[in-house]
């Protein structure tokens, strides 16, 4: 049950943001109230109340939350200011594309997913040898592809190109495109998305 709180922590807390952010990641998700709502074990009306900041979430609440949209509790409570996050090649997370196969027709190592309220995703993308051509696919509203080794066949819409090592390519991802190796060594690119 959320609780009635003094003055000066609804002041403090409003400082945060909580509903508005909570907002932004359904909105970038693309879900409703009732679809967040099924997902959290809470109800409409109250996550509603929370992102219009008429009501602040339980620290439990707030988790529930947090684990629907993949982030760390810190996202609620970055003041703004300098932000910065260090991925070391250790720590990068693997992505096989698509996810359980082996080989996939590739695999993202997601390297900026500790910095808070990223507006870009940023990947490095090996290309397996025996790894097929990917399916088509849309997503957000811009990519950027770097050619780091290798040899790469990029589709987007009825375009098809083909990229070598030092080329690169900026495209709309809301089109369907895919990508295919085209040499037989090593092939990776460094991949931006702005959702």
């Amino acid at each position: 049950m959320e609780k009635v709180l003094s003055d000066t922590l609804t002041n403090e807390l409003e400082q945060y943001r909580i509903g508005p952010r909570i907002r932004d990641l359904r909105l970038k998700k693309k879900l409703g109230l009732v679809q967040l709502g099924e997902h959290t074990g809470l109800s409409p009306a109250m996550l509603s109340k929370i992102e219009r900041g008429q009501m602040f979430p339980t620290l439990p609440t707030l988790v529930r939350i947090s684990l629907v949209f993949g982030v760390e509790l810190d996202h609620f409570f970055n003041k703004g200011g300098p932000r910065m996050a260090v991925t070391r090649k250790s720590e990068r997370v693997r992505l096989p594309i698509p996810a359980g196969t082996s080989p996939g027709a590739y695999v993202f190592e997601s390297l900026n997913y500790a910095l808070a309220d990223r507006k870009m995703e940023t990947f490095l993308a090996v290309f397996p040898s025996d790894g097929p051509a990917s399916e088509p696919h849309q997503h957000g509203t811009e990519e950027f592809l770097y050619v780091l080794e290798g040899r790469l066949a990029v589709v987007v819409g009825d375009e098809r190109v083909v990229l070598e090592a030092g080329d690169a390519l900026a495209f709309d991802s809301g089109l369907p495109h895919s990508y295919q190796r085209e040499s037989p060594g090593p092939c990776s690119a460094l991949v931006a998305t702005i959702e």
